[in-house]
């Protein structure tokens, strides 16, 4: 069993709701909480909310956590069609425990030493203040999953040198990959081999639960889905190693966030670790991508009750 908290900016980008899907409908998760982040966080909890009591999940704690970047020098990216087709009127009542996001990481890593895992698939704001406030989090983590950064080797050239996460506090990211956590990065190389197509999401409509019937329909809703009959499955990969570390090939990089770039600011460079630069993560280099989907697919498409 493993003890998770979920760091989410569920939004327009259906991945982080097929994460938590995937976290939903896999028993050797145990779902502590799940911590939102970055701009409108009390409509991301509700998001949140809706699912797990979709799913039968309701005793599960949601917290807002932290809205604005860091140092507030990157506006928020912002667009799309946040909570539509998923929350209605009565959800407005839905609301995050009282308690903040950071304060609830802090106090539950920190009480659990050495037994709950992160799983961090948005910009890292929330992690790295909880880091800051209390330095000895990162040796009482259990592990520390994250989906962002780009490694970039000459076939994948064509991707962006600056993925989204980082891009959005790049400062936060600098924190959580200077601050000893035993992180697992899984870029953004590897996670756009990995695809969810049209008659995948007929798989998990196919369920006939009020829970699947929604995931499906997020998912259809989303505008490049629609635009190009698939989407990638970024944070769903991210989830999913934490289970099955061998869906991935893994190399210890140094990894270092550009935070002073004109061009290249949110930029991960990823090296070979030396003695003055020692590893600071496990990268996920390569993922065996049909084994990957079917994996995810039987699981989320699954109508058992856990």
């Amino acid at each position: 069993m493993v003890r998770l908290i979920l760091d989410t900016d569920i939004g327009t980008d259906v991945d982080d709701c097929l994460a938590l899907a995937l976290i939903l409908t896999s028993p050797e998760f145990h779902l502590e909480g799940v911590t939102c982040v970055y701009g409108d966080v009390l409509l991301r909890s509700r998001m949140v909310r809706k699912l797990l009591n979709l799913r039968g999940r309701t005793t599960i704690p949601v917290f807002a956590g932290v809205s604005q970047p860091l140092l507030g020098l990157t506006p928020v990216y912002w667009a799309g069609h946040e909570g539509v087709g998923l929350l209605d009127e009565a959800d407005h009542a839905l609301a995050p425990e009282a308690d903040h996001a950071v304060d609830y990481l802090v106090h539950t890593v920190m009480n659990n030493p050495g037994e709950i895992h992160v799983a961090a698939i948005g910009p890292l704001t929330n992690i790295a203040l909880a880091l800051k406030r209390e330095p000895c989090m990162a040796q009482a983590l259990a592990g520390l999953t994250i989906m962002g950064g780009a490694c970039r080797g000459y076939e994948t050239l064509h991707i962006n040198h600056v993925e989204h996460n980082m891009r959005c506090d790049p400062e936060a990211a600098h924190i959580v990959f200077s601050s000893g956590a035993p992180i697992s990065l899984v870029p953004l190389d590897v996670t756009l081999q990995t695809r969810i197509r049209p008659a995948d999401v007929e798989r998990i409509r196919a369920a006939s639960t009020p829970f699947h019937s929604a995931i499906a329909d997020q998912v259809d809703r989303y505008p490049p889905f629609r635009s190009r009959g698939f989407t990638y499955l970024h944070d769903p990969l991210a989830v999913a190693t934490i289970l099955a570390p061998d869906l991935v090939v893994w190399r210890a990089l140094r990894v270092d966030v550009e935070t002073g770039g004109r061009l290249t600011t949110g930029m991960t460079l990823m090296r070979e670790p030396t003695d003055a630069a020692p590893a600071n993560a496990r990268v996920a280099l390569s993922v065996d991508a049909a084994r990957f989907e079917e994996w995810f697919l039987a699981r989320v498409a699954s109508n058992k009750t856990l």
